[in-house]
């Protein structure tokens, strides 16, 4: 990609952002790093490819404490030497760490990891033992002393986010990170709305199937090859598209090589039509009832 064509993707998604309950505006592709950082032979690659990412404009990187034990974090530290300012960053703490000392501690030792004094939003991985208003608490003091400046969720259905939104302080979630894609749209039976209505944006994590059995039916599908032909672009594109169509998405595609990175960015070009959304929704239907939350 050269310096031109890098210039119209930043652009364009400077103009597709989605809006944070506390009104930060972050753009709609970020970067997933999920199985990144573990294998020392792909490091330089890896490092590149998030480099790429951020000049094309998806400041941000979605890390975990559970990812390599912590080799995500230390790979992003490299990034972070020489842009920290550049980057919106996300950390996830394990549910058995959720709480009390255990979870400053694991803040501080994600922290260690990173390079940095704070993260821009740190979540709770998934639903665990300790008690949620335990970890909120915990969350909220995090966030008092500057180590967090938000916090929010991953993996939480219905029933886990009201629970939560019923807590004190439990309306300050600015986020809930789920499995969301063409092929598992289960979220917009229930939670999505519920979400929408409190102004909590979903963060789409595997909105290429990664790791998922659906990944190559949806990248060969009869209908998102053509429209990916007709855009003059590939299929993942048309995938990514549909993600952030509706301004209330994140979508965090992990990418370790340069190229790949590249042709997300390049999802920030495609505009489809309501004929073209329509044909989607005919190939992948929308739910009609309520669905079990997919987990990858």
């Amino acid at each position: 990609m050269n310096e031109t064509e890098r210039t119209v993707i930043l652009a364009a998604l400077k103009q597709k952002t989605v809006t944070l309950p506390d009104q930060t505006h972050v753009r709609a592709l970020g970067q997933g790093t999920w199985r990144m950082g573990e294998d020392q032979s792909k490091r330089q690659a890896e490092i590149e490819a998030l480099h790429v990412g951020l000049d094309s404009g998806m400041e941000l990187i979605d890390t975990a404490e559970m990812y390599g034990e912590g080799a995500s974090e230390q790979l992003i530290r490299e990034v972070l030497k020489e842009r920290r300012d550049d980057v919106f960053l996300v950390s996830k703490v394990y549910p058995h760490n959720a709480g009390g000392e255990k979870l400053r501690a694991a803040c501080e030792q994600s922290l260690k990891n990173l390079g940095t004094d704070y993260l821009d939003l740190y979540l709770l991985h998934w639903r665990g033992s300790i008690p949620l208003q335990e970890t909120v608490d915990g969350l909220e003091q995090l966030k008092a002393e500057g180590k967090i400046r938000r916090w929010g969720v991953s993996n939480f259905d219905v029933k886990d986010m009201k629970e939560l939104l019923a807590l004190d302080k439990g309306d300050q979630c600015a986020v809930n990170q789920v499995l969301y894609h063409l092929g598992s749209r289960g979220i917009e039976y229930e939670l999505m709305p519920l979400l929408k209505q409190h102004g909590i944006p979903v963060m789409a994590y595997c909105p290429l199937a990664e790791g998922g059995d659906l990944r190559e039916q949806l990248l060969d599908h009869p209908t998102v090859e053509r429209l990916a032909e007709e855009h003059g672009v590939k299929p993942a594109q048309i995938l990514l598209a549909w993600a952030i169509r509706s301004g209330d998405v994140i979508a965090i595609p992990k990418a370790g090589q340069a190229k790949h990175v590249e042709e997300n960015g390049k999802a920030a070009l495609v505009e489809l039509t309501d004929e073209e959304y329509a044909a989607l929704d005919e190939a992948f239907p929308a739910p009609t009832k309520k669905e079990p939350l997919d987990i990858v």
